[in-house]
C-alpha cells in the first residue's frame, strides 16, 4: 500500500512579505479537515522543511475554510530584493509542504514513498 502524502487531500497557496513566507493548506472535502490538522503541526512541518525555514513557525487553524495557516520567518533567504535563491518568492515550497506524509501513514509505520 501507498502511503498517501498532503496532496491526495489538499491544496496549498503561499505567499511571501520579505523573509517571511505564508502557506495555506486547504483540505479539498471538508470530511478531510481533522486529518489535515492532525497531519500539519508546526512540528511535522519544522521536520518536513528542514533547511528551508530557519525561524519560528506559526500555524492557524482556520476550520470555516477546512485549513490552516502557516507564517515561517526567515525562509526565503532574505527575501525577493535580498537572495540569489531561484525561488525568493516561495512558490515552488507549496509543493514541498504538499508531499509531506499524512499522519495516518506515520502511525502504521507505513515507510512513506
Amino acid at each position: 500500500m501507498t502511503a498517501r502524502r498532503l496532496h491526495d487531500i489538499a491544496h496549498a497557496r503561499t505567499g511571501d512579505k520579505g523573509d517571511t513566507l505564508t502557506l495555506s493548506i486547504f483540505a479539498f472535502r471538508p470530511e478531510d479537515y481533522p486529518l489535515l490538522v492532525a497531519s500539519t503541526t508546526v512540528e511535522r512541518m519544522r521536520t518536513h522543511l528542514v533547511g528551508i525555514v530557519a525561524g519560528e513557525i506559526r500555524r492557524t487553524e482556520l476550520p470555516l475554510l477546512h485549513g490552516v495557516h502557516f507564517v515561517c520567518s526567515q525562509a526565503l533567504k532574505g527575501g525577493v530584493n535580498l537572495s540569489l535563491a531561484l525561488d525568493t518568492h516561495g512558490k515552488s515550497l507549496s509543493y514541498a509542504a504538499l508531499a509531506l506524509p499524512l499522519l495516518e501513514a506515520a502511525q502504521t509505520g507505513e515507510e512513506p514513498r
